[in-house]
C-alpha cells in the first residue's frame, strides 16, 4: 500500500526513542514521529505519552525519495477530541531534595535553647584554646 500525504492512517507504535517514536503503518511500513510532533504541548520525554504497541492515528506529512515516511499524531488529532495527554509514571523521582530525616522537634522554649547555646558555645571556645595553647607551647608566665 503506498502512502499519501496528508491522509490520516491508524498505526501502532513499535519503538520509543529520546527524540521520537517510531509507528507501523500496516501495509506501508514504519515511519517516525517526531518529538514535536507528539502532542499540542511540550513533550519532555516521548515515554510519557506513547508506550510500545499502543495504537495511535497518525497523519503522513511526508514521504522522502529514499522512502522515510514522516508522520505527525499532533495533526491527526487536531479535529477530535483524543488529544494525548502524558500518563501519570509513578517511577520518576522528583527534582526537589528533601530531607531524609525531619529535625527533631523540641518543646524548649526559647530562654532554655538561648541558654544551652551559650553553654555549647562556651565549651567549644575553651576546647579550641586548649588545643590551640598546646600546639603554641604554652608559654605563660
Amino acid at each position: 500500500m503506498q502512502l499519501e500525504v496528508g491522509k490520516i492512517y491508524d498505526g501502532i507504535v513499535k519503538g520509543i526513542a529520546q527524540y521520537g517514536a517510531f509507528v507501523e503503518v500496516k501495509g506501508a511500513g514504519t515511519g517516525m514521529v517526531h518529538i514535536s510532533e507528539i502532542a499540542n504541548s511540550f513533550v519532555k520525554d516521548v515515554k510519557d505519552y506513547l508506550h510500545e504497541n499502543q495504537q495511535v492515528k497518525v497523519k503522513v506529512l511526508n514521504v522522502s525519495e529514499d522512502g522515510k515516511i514522516s508522520l505527525s499524531i499532533k495533526k491527526a488529532s487536531e479535529n477530535e477530541e483524543e488529544q494525548l495527554k502524558p500518563a501519570k509514571r509513578t517511577e520518576r523521582k522528583s527534582n526537589v531534595w528533601e530531607p531524609k530525616k525531619k529535625p527533631p522537634v523540641t518543646e524548649l522554649g526559647f530562654e532554655e535553647m538561648l541558654t544551652r547555646f551559650k553553654q555549647n558555645s562556651e565549651e567549644k571556645i575553651c576546647a579550641l584554646k586548649r588545643s590551640t595553647e598546646r600546639k603554641n607551647g604554652s608559654r605563660r608566665k
